[in-house]
């Protein structure tokens, strides 16, 4: 997301500052950032909310003062800002659903290891999991789900209490990078990688790896640099004259470890982010 910014930054002739809280959990300290980036009196504000309401009055504030917002990634309660861009998250959901349903042949116990309570981006991911299971697939239920509150140890002692808890369990959905990474973790320590089906959402090197190895089996990845460079692409057209649309969606894709020589897949897995971060 940051080398896309940067990169709409350059071909679009604007200076990008990026800020954000060394943890995803720090709300109190976005909070502070986004009120300063304000008080600067910025031309434009991008913001991922960590949680869909601690932001709201700040979005508020920068819209007394005429600043306009793109919210990008996870979504917020409040409807003062100008643009949404995120995946859609729920279709997200779905696709990871109807992956895990493939692998399972239609039927089998699934554990949820979901992200926080606060995240809409990852609540929509849960729910448009749970909507296509129950909808397409009765055969498949969900005997477990849990919170790994954004942190990967969090997320395998979680996945580890559903394998000994749930010792006939046959997949996993995983529904943010650090719950997969838990969740990979758990599968290896446990030597049951590859025998539990394992969805990840997500596409860090660390995944990336995992699905090479056979610890997960399917991920669903996002393009955070292109979601970075719309962000900001959006507000220069504000800035320029022209109303971006209220919501734009960004689809999700669902790689297996046979679609990774893809030069499609390539690019949307490994942009050249050190191009534009020096």
């Amino acid at each position: 997301m940051h080398a896309g910014a940067v990169a709409a930054g350059k071909d679009l002739n604007v200076d990008v500052v990026w800020n954000g809280p060394s943890s995803e959990t720090d709300y109190a300290r976005q909070v502070q950032i986004v009120d300063s980036m304000i008080a600067r009196q910025v031309d434009g504000l991008v913001v991922a909310a960590q949680d869909r309401t601690t932001l709201n009055a700040s979005l508020d504030r920068a819209a007394a003062a005429h600043i306009p917002v793109t919210v990008f990634d996870s979504g917020v309660d409040s409807t003062n800002y100008m643009t949404y861009i995120a995946t859609n998250n729920f279709q997200g959901g779905q696709m990871a659903a109807r992956k895990l349903a493939a692998l399972l042949n239609g039927k089998g116990k699934v554990a949820m290891l979901m992200n926080a309570p606060g995240s809409k981006s990852t609540l929509d991911r849960e729910a448009g999991f749970e909507d296509v299971l129950q909808k397409e697939f009765p055969g498949i239920h969900i005997v477990a789900r849990q919170f790994s509150m954004s942190d990967r140890a969090k997320g395998m002692a979680v996945a580890e209490n559903f394998l000994t808890a749930q010792p006939d369990l046959d997949g996993m959905f995983a529904s943010s990078e650090p719950s997969s990474v838990g969740a990979a973790l758990a599968l290896k320590s446990r030597g049951l990688a590859g025998k539990v089906k394992l969805v990840a959402f997500d596409a860090s090197d660390d995944l990336v790896q995992d699905l090479k190895d056979g610890s997960i089996d399917a991920l669903v990845a996002q393009d955070p640099f292109r979601m970075g460079y719309e962000a900001v692409k959006s507000l220069v057209d504000k800035l320029h004259g022209t109303n971006p649309p209220k919501v734009i969606d960004l689809s999700a894709t669902v790689v297996t470890k046979g679609d990774l020589d893809k030069p499609e897949i390539k690019t949307l897995l490994f942009p050249d982010v050190k191009k534009y971060l020096n």
